[in-house]
């Protein structure tokens, strides 16, 4: 159903038509009612609506984008308060002060109102984009970073459709061009909701897509997996549909109730949401009775080959000597894989597809083996399993999955899906497939993942070395870094070997405008500083956390005659030397003692706070000398492997990385003692670390683990330590 926008020509409702495009609605725009106007929406049957915000909410409610505007009722009245708020960006003398606002709020929140895009955040970006020439030169200035950050997201998401729209109707396309490359340290916050907008899913009918995520209950979920479990949300998100998380859990020998349980954690971790929880499982006797309608039909057999002559006999187009038994030779080995007796091991069942086919997953295919492991949730019930390629297209097709998502490894078994559910009398479900995300000097395997943990080079599946969904976030990865990271990629089918720098990259630039800042000196060799006009008695200052964000908070910094300095930086200071000691003023270092092989063990110097800290070549960190300091233990990765990436051909096993973790002693100001399990600092000069063991004892140091920030680092840092 297309309808008519009409507006004046003079003052287009860049809101309205924003909303629509993005949103796919079908409309013609009439810029021909006269000046003063209310813009109009014209419907098909000749019923009209009027008024920029009851169309925006108008389009709101149609649009293909979840949550646009229908939501619950505090998150729809929130967005209504944000539309009265936008009539502030009118007035030239408080436009300003309506930049401030926005940005202050946008410090701790991605999008205006929850979770999602909504039309609150396109009348508010309208508004900026609408005032080209004030919005401009501000965002030109730096000034208002979170809002840029924003702004810029929004417009990185639907280019080229907002700077179509802003060159027709405000005449400013090469300003919104130019957005793009405003503050390039700031980098989108996109979600699923409106990230990579122009990707379709073919054969997708608004309302009634239905996908599933399915993981196999043998593992944590990884960055690899995360990539297919965003896509699926993503085009739920944009069809209005709906998502199954279903648990394959047809390998009893790997499976376990405690990987469901981390999934279903992880799946939450990365904002999935699912519309229902599934089990393959669920549909065994469903899949027994399958399997054996195919085989009264013809279409299936049971095979005692054994495993290796099969996989010869199907590289070479070999037909089974069991292809052509009679449906009762066959049934009556099924029976025997059912009791699971000595005989029924020995066999398996085949699909009847075709042995010459230069497919080879065409080949006739295995459907069932028999194992006697007991299953993590139904004990020993059976004693045969059905094989994924089995299970999956019957199980996509009884929960009416619309699309299945498959990544492109599984490009030559694409056929084999769709020619199993025509035997099965299935209609065909649609296959959509993407390039499996790989990264350098990391493995994906859950086999070879596994191997890790069994050998104790790890501590388990959470570990922050892992590419583990919990791994990474233990590192420091902020969930949002990620989730731009794999949208970013998009739904591409070309195979790309990524670079972790990027996806810490921009984690930073998320953590670093609101993190606190901390000080810590390393233990070993540190050098004390005396001040001999220093303050007799200690006192102390509260100061900000973080200079530039107010919600990082405030702690209290002790001042003391004698300091402690890193030996790093004493090594570098001359004699009446002057240099800054951060957060309090200049001091001129007077002189400077060393022992016998020349290395510097203390300071003796001046206060000199009149000093100007632009003249001074060393600012340098430094905690007082007091009992309050806390222990600190600040622990640094390496890749598990050291080659980027290895050959099909190649043992893993044989590129293991030997040296892989690195502790460093420190101490730390008093404040973090206050630290949570989780929290996300910037030690200064030092990095960004999130704490991994808050303070229990002043004897037990607080552990903190390093992020990189997206600088890349050689391989085997470590490895002279061993």
């Amino acid at each position: 159903m297309e309808f008519r926008i009409s507006f004046p020509s003079d003052n287009p409702p860049l809101a309205v038509l924003v909303a629509a495009r993005i949103s796919g609605v079908a409309f013609s725009p009439d810029a021909t009612l006269s000046s003063g106007s209310p813009p109009m929406i014209v419907l098909p049957d000749g019923l009209k609506l009027k008024g920029a915000f009851v169309l925006l909410r108008y389009i709101g409610r149609i649009s293909s984008i979840a949550e646009f505007y229908e939501r619950g009722p505090f998150e729809s009245g929130k967005i209504d308060e944000w539309l009265e708020y936008v009539a502030t960006f009118a007035s030239g003398s408080e436009f300003q002060g309506a930049c401030n606002y926005v940005d202050q709020f946008l410090q701790q929140h991605t999008f205006l109102v929850g979770n999602n895009l909504s039309i609150a955040d396109i009348a508010v970006w309208s508004a900026l984009a609408g005032a080209a020439q004030r919005w401009e030169s501000l965002r030109k200035s730096k000034k208002y970073q979170n809002l840029v950050r924003w702004f810029n997201s929004i417009l990185d998401a639907y280019e080229p459709v907002l700077g179509e729209l802003i060159a027709t109707y405000i005449g400013k396309k090469s300003s919104a061009k130019a957005a793009t490359k405003v503050n390039e340290h700031q980098v989108s916050n996109a979600t699923p909701v409106n990230a990579g907008s122009e990707v379709d899913l073919p054969y997708a009918e608004v309302g009634k897509v239905r996908l599933r995520f399915a993981p196999e209950p043998s593992g944590f979920l990884h960055i690899g997996h995360s990539k297919a479990a965003l896509l699926n949300q993503y085009f739920a998100d944009r069809y209005k549909g709906e998502v199954i998380l279903r648990f394959d859990d047809t390998n009893p020998d790997k499976e376990s109730n405690e990987f469901v349980d981390n999934l279903l954690k992880d799946v939450q971790t990365l904002g999935i949401k699912y519309k229902a929880v599934t089990y393959t499982s669920d549909y065994f006797h469903q899949l027994l009775e399958m399997a054996e309608k195919l085989i009264r039909e013809g279409k299936a057999y049971v095979d005692d080959t054994p495993r290796d002559q099969m996989r010869e006999e199907r590289m070479n187009g070999i037909e089974s000597k069991h292809r052509n038994n009679t449906v009762e030779e066959s049934l009556a080995l099924w029976m025997e894989m059912i009791a699971g007796s000595e005989r029924g091991k020995m066999c398996c069942l085949r699909g009847k597809l075709d042995m010459q086919d230069p497919n080879k997953s065409l080949r006739d295919p295995v459907y069932y083996r028999c194992n006697d492991t007991a299953h993590h949730r139904i004990g020993s019930t059976y004693k045969l399993y059905p094989t994924y390629d089995f299970a999956c297209p019957f199980v996509d097709a009884v929960e009416g999955i619309t699309h299945a998502l498959r990544s492109s490894e599984y490009h030559d078994r694409n056929d084999q899906y769709h020619w199993i559910q025509t035997d099965m009398g299935f209609p065909k479900v649609h296959i959509y497939e993407f390039s499996r995300l790989n990264l350098v000097y990391t493995l994906l395997s859950k086999r070879k993942l596994l191997w890790f943990v069994q050998n104790g080079l790890v501590e388990g599946w959470d570990d922050p070395r892992f590419p583990t969904v919990q791994g990474i976030v233990r590192r420091g990865l902020k969930i949002e870094a990620l989730i731009q990271f794999i949208l970013e990629q998009g739904a591409s089918k070309n195979l790309n070997l990524m670079e972790w720098d990027k996806l810490w990259a921009i984690n930073k630039k998320l953590i670093d405008p609101i993190c606190p800042r901390h000080t810590a000196i390393i233990e070993e060799r540190r050098v004390l500083l005396t001040l001999s006009n220093g303050p007799e008695d200690p006192f102390t200052r509260v100061i900000p956390k973080h200079k530039k964000c107010e919600a990082a908070g405030i702690k209290v910094t002790t001042y003391t005659k004698r300091v402690w300095i890193d030996y790093a930086d004493a090594e570098l200071i001359s004699a009446n030397e002057e240099v800054t000691l951060m957060d309090w003023g200049n001091s001129i270092v007077k002189n400077i003692e060393k022992d016998q092989q020349g290395n510097v063990i203390s300071l003796t110097g001046v206060l000199h706070l009149e000093g100007s800290v632009k003249t001074t070549k060393l600012k340098l960190t430094w905690l007082p000398d007091t009992d309050e300091l806390v222990k600190l233990s600040l622990v640094d990765f390496d890749f598990i492997i050291t080659k980027k990436k290895l050959e099909d051909d190649e043992d893993f096993v044989d590129v293991v990385n030997p040296c892989t973790k690195k502790v460093t002693s420190a101490f730390g100001d008093s404040n973090m003692r206050d630290l949570k399990r989780g929290d996300i600092l910037q030690l200064e000069r030092k990095g960004y670390f999130r704490c991994d063991v808050p303070f229990g004892s002043p004897t037990e140091p607080v552990v903190l683990f390093a992020i990189p920030d997206g600088k890349s680092q050689p391989v085997m840092r470590f490895a002279a330590l061993n």
